[in-house]
């Protein structure tokens, strides 16, 4: 599956066993979005979201609306033995929505990707200290996480109580007094050639069936790298990067280190107060 790292689909089916307590809770009722790559990750891959036919009746199921029309049944990954026959069928990096099941047009999650030009981390992690200033300021709590990829993504919990379109126009709005107080480093601008070498604050992925990589998957880098939690200090620590944790070191950092995001489900913030006051601050 990673031929740089001899790794086997047994061992990823190792890492994702020993892994299943930690992440399944971030997975659980979630429509999830499946990345698989039946040859290993140098050959082709895909996205997959209606669940296959000949999936067995025993995997746990969500039925989504489309906006286009029509209806989708995805995975609902409750547990440990769902998350090991995922994997068996090629899934390296599992993908879930913002919301749950039974309040889907609902998000319990608002996402922030930030994505630098040319993996300048340096300037996601300024990215990631001046957000996390903004929504001290409306006393919110962001919570970041390497991706294993180039970026980080920061969480805000929400109450679920805001439809998406009112979510992504307070994740826009924060965007806006990022760059409005950062003009030479943020952009919102979607087009790549429009950036100007800035990094793209991406909040646009806050609407309904968008979907974030999901904390302890492991992604398609030559290293096995991880997506992981941190806290506070460790986003902003000159040692970090994007991949730093993989399926190697990963276990050692969580016999040492406690859970950063152990109690994100205890925070629901209420997208109408950030709104409001939001617009109470002047940049």
């Amino acid at each position: 599956m990673f031929p740089d790292q001899e790794l086997t689909k047994a061992d990823l089916l190792n890492y994702y066993r020993k892994i299943s307590k930690w992440i399944i809770p971030f997975l659980k009722d979630r429509p999830m979005v499946l990345h698989r790559y039946p040859e290993g990750i140098e050959g082709e891959d895909f996205y997959q979201k209606d669940i296959p036919d000949y999936f067995p009746d025993w995997i746990d199921r969500i039925d989504v609306e489309l906006r286009e029309g029509g209806r989708q049944t995805l995975v609902n990954c409750n547990r440990e033995s769902t998350l090991l026959y995922l994997v068996n069928q090629g899934v390296v990096t599992p993908h879930v929505w913002l919301s749950r099941k039974g309040s889907l047009e609902y998000p319990d999650r608002l996402v922030f990707d930030l994505d630098p030009p040319k993996e300048e981390f340096g300037l996601v992690q300024e990215c990631a200290r001046d957000l996390m200033q903004l929504f001290d300021m409306i006393e919110m709590r962001l919570f970041a996480l390497t991706t294993g990829s180039q970026g980080m993504h920061l969480l805000l919990p929400l109450d679920g109580k805001s439809g998406f379109d009112e979510t992504r126009d307070f994740a826009r709005k924060s965007a806006e007094k990022m760059v409005v107080g950062h003009p030479e480093k943020y952009t919102i601008e979607s087009r790549k050639d429009q950036r100007g070498g800035k990094l793209f604050i991406d909040y646009l992925r806050n609407s309904y069936g968008q979907t974030s990589v999901a904390p302890y998957s492991l992604r398609a880098g030559k290293a096995a790298p991880a997506a992981v939690p941190l806290d506070r200090s460790e986003a902003a620590s000159a040692g970090m990067r994007p991949d730093r944790y993989n399926h190697k070191n990963l276990f050692r950092r969580l016999g040492q280190k406690e859970n950063p995001w152990a109690d994100v489900d205890k925070h629901a913030y209420s997208v109408k107060k950030g709104l409001a006051e939001l617009d109470k601050i002047g940049l």
